[in-house]
């Protein structure tokens, strides 16, 4: 018929990684369907992703992306402009006439800002969601945990009528986690029903049905606002006596590694006591729910293919992972154990909704040239009230400056500064109000690290002398290959007289300065391959004027203290003088398709790229611990990287790696070789040495 427009609703659905892309599906005539990828553009999925409330179209897929869709192909050959209010008035053969399957059903990707004030047209993309503390008392407490569910609709904020709310919705808002407001109480109601099934990641999945529109004046007919309680996870529910209660002690089967923020990170598993990855294949925001709930997290913002976070070390335990949504743990979800065509380098990963503590509203960066740089101030009580100050900066290093961006949101620390004239703060802010500062580097936020409590000790004093930091969204990530290690061991007796340049740089035991010059060390060597799965590259703090050149390895090295070699007897006992290596940092060998950006020679620019891996080899001077006064037995072998934390790095748990070592007097051998966290807590304490996260801090 000329003229008529058919009115239709839209949403996206399939296996979406965010809530803003999926497959396009049409109501009309009563019923879902989907859309042919045959001519469509990027204005069709302009007019798409407009008409939903987003503010534009970021990209289109064709051939079923995300997933084949069930019903009628409402549209084929659609020829849009981008500037067609309902995707409707777009030139098509006309609704429902199409010759496609549903292996061509199209997808789009949407901005995740949405258009200010968008009027809903019978969807559910919310232009937000809150939840609004009932009693005025309670909006104090944080998290916002227990209140009235309000949906932004035309600039307004709206209650929703319960009365046919179920479970499920309030599942689905709880994983959301929702947002505390403020705004004075009006009892307007949202004229829209929602029907979730639970294990949507986000309230725009649900079905969204048509109910009573209700006048200025009527209230809510045979039902109440729709109120939910919400119960957080250990991490953010509060205690009378601690403040926050501490992690629960049974060691977890899931974990994130690699996130700059808290509820982010690369998905890892816990299998036959060994921690592995999962891979992308299929990764969709269901799945990765299921890993953030069972975290204590909310549902997923985001499901990460690519190893996007990172890239683990060890095995693959899971591919092409199904959940219905309702699992504990995505180990009960079904999963393809044939993982052999997966590669790190497909390693999934989340990024999850965390409840809103306002820690970001009581610190901030002053000062600098960009939003990621600056003096740190923070805001404490003082004489009753609260003030900004800065942070006393003796003691200040890379762990508090982690801790410090996390908090802020601005992702990793790329350096912690002990003074800061270069960045004028708020004069008014000027004066310490914190100070003796220690983090472990996991604090969610800087008031949670040991500080000094009312009597503030501070001799540098601060203005010029606070605290600083500089923030980056990536960091890299430092892995020794454990392999290596086991393959290239060796013992060799090396005479005095060929050592003069190694002792000349403390790289034998302390003994061989009372030994004749005819006599022989025994050295335990070992080639070490540091690889860099991280996500930036790994460049050395000190700069080019401060390197120091050294005549056994005939090259500058960038980094003093880059290493540190020793072995313990099977008690904990350091039995052979370990070793600190200065290194100079090269690319020596790249994943295929990487090309090497360092070298060594020439005083070349020095660092190791992400995807590359620098190798000391066996045969180098000082690649050793000197064992010749080591009595037979079993030992522990350990090297630690970057053990002063010089470099920021976004996981410094496999900073360390740990072997056995059986020696006789005449042969050695290494064995059962593997990096810090990379197996289960109660097999690593068979290990002895140091704990994993306990590497000397400073």
């Amino acid at each position: 018929m000329d003229g008529y427009t058919p009115r239709i609703q839209l949403r996206l659905a399939g296996d979406k990684r965010k809530h803003n892309e999926g497959r396009v599906e049409v109501f009309y005539n009563g019923e879902w369907g989907t859309v042919c990828d045959d001519d469509f553009t990027i204005h069709a999925a302009q007019v798409v992703c407009r008409e939903l409330g987003y503010l534009e179209a970021i990209s289109w897929s064709p051939s079923s992306k995300y997933g084949k869709g069930e019903g009628p192909i409402w549209f084929d050959n659609l020829h849009c402009t981008g500037k067609e209010k309902t995707l409707a008035l777009c030139p098509s053969n006309g609704i429902g006439v199409s010759d496609c399957k549903h292996s061509e059903d199209v997808g789009v990707v949407c901005s995740d800002k949405r258009i200010p004030g968008f009027k809903f047209n019978l969807d559910i993309q919310v232009e937000d969601v809150r939840i609004r503390a009932i009693l005025s008392s309670y909006r104090k407490r944080i998290p916002v945990t227990e209140g009235y569910v309000e949906v932004k609709d035309g600039g307004k904020w709206k209650q929703i009528c319960n009365a046919e709310w179920t479970q499920f919705n309030s599942r689905v808002i709880c994983g959301m986690f929702g947002f505390p407001g403020e705004r004075k109480y009006n009892p307007t109601y949202w004229e829209y029903s929602v029907n979730c099934t639970g294990n949507e990641a986000h309230l725009s999945s649900c079905k969204l049905g048509q109910a009573t529109a209700l006048k200025s004046n009527e209230t809510c007919s045979g039902g109440l606002p729709v109120v939910v309680s919400c119960v957080p996870g250990r991490a953010f529910a509060p205690t009378p006596m601690t403040g926050f209660r501490k992690a629960f002690r049974q060691e977890p089967l899931v974990r994130l590694r690699g996130g700059a923020i808290v509820g982010e990170g690369r998905v890892e598993v816990l299998k036959n006591g060994e921690w592995g990855t999962i891979c992308d294949d299929n990764w969709n925001l269901l799945s990765a729910t299921v890993v953030c709930r069972e975290l204590g997290f909310g549902t997923a913002k985001e499901a990460l293919s690519g190893g996007r976070l990172g890239q683990g070390m060890g095995p693959v335990h899971m591919n092409e992972v199904e959940c219905s949504g309702f699992e504990k743990s995505i180990t009960e979800c079904f999963f393809n154990k044939e993982a052999v065509d997966c590669s790190h380098e497909e390693d999934a990963a989340v990024r999850c909704n965390v409840p809103a503590m306002g820690f970001q509203e009581r610190l901030r960066l002053s000062g600098g040239r960009n939003p990621y740089e600056g003096r740190v101030e923070v805001l404490m009580e003082k004489n009753g009230s609260l003030v900004w100050g800065t942070v006393c900066s003796e003691g200040w290093g890379t762990m508090e400056a982690m801790v410090v961006c996390r908090q802020l949101g601005l992702g990793f620390a790329s350096n912690a500064f002990q003074e800061t004239w270069y960045w004028p703060g708020e004069v008014s802010a000027d004066a310490v109000v914190m100070s003796g500062v220690r983090c472990s580097g996991t604090e969610m936020s800087l008031s949670h690290c040991l500080h000094h409590g009312h009597h503030l000790s501070c001799s540098k004093g601060g203005g010029r002398n606070a605290a600083g930091v500089s923030c980056s969204e990536t960091a890299p990530d430092l892995v020794l290959n454990p392999q290596v290690v086991e393959q290239t061991t060796y013992m060799e007796d090396r005479p005095m007289f060929m050592l003069q340049c190694a002792y000349e740089e403390n790289c034998l035991s302390s003994t061989s300065s009372q030994v004749p010059a005819n006599s022989y060390r025994r050295l335990l060597r070992f080639s070490s391959q540091i690889h860099n799965n991280g996500q930036s590259d790994f460049r050395p703090k000190a700069g080019r004027h401060s390197w120091v050149w050294h005549d056994c390895h005939r090259h500058y090295h960038s980094m003093e203290v880059f290493t540190i070699y020793d072995l313990f007897s099977l008690n904990g006992t350091k039995v052979a003088e370990g070793h600190k290596a200065s290194f100079c940092l090269e690319d020596s060998e790249c994943d295929e398709g990487i090309e090497k950006r360092y070298e060594c020679a020439n005083f070349g620019e020095q660092g190791i790229t992400v995807g590359c891996w620098d190798t000391y080899r066996h045969d180098i001077d000082c690649q050793w611990i000197d064992i010749t006064e080591l009595k037979p037995g079993d030992y522990i072998f350990q090297i630690i990287i970057n053990p002063n934390y010089e470099v920021p790095e976004s996981d410094y748990s496999n900073n360390i790696m740990k072997c056995r070592c059986r020696y006789d007097g005449h042969r050695v051998w290494m064995y059962s070789c593997h990096n810090g966290g990379s197996l289960s807590t109660e097999t690593e304490q068979t290990f002895p040495g140091l704990l994993n996260n306990q590497v000397t801090h400073r």
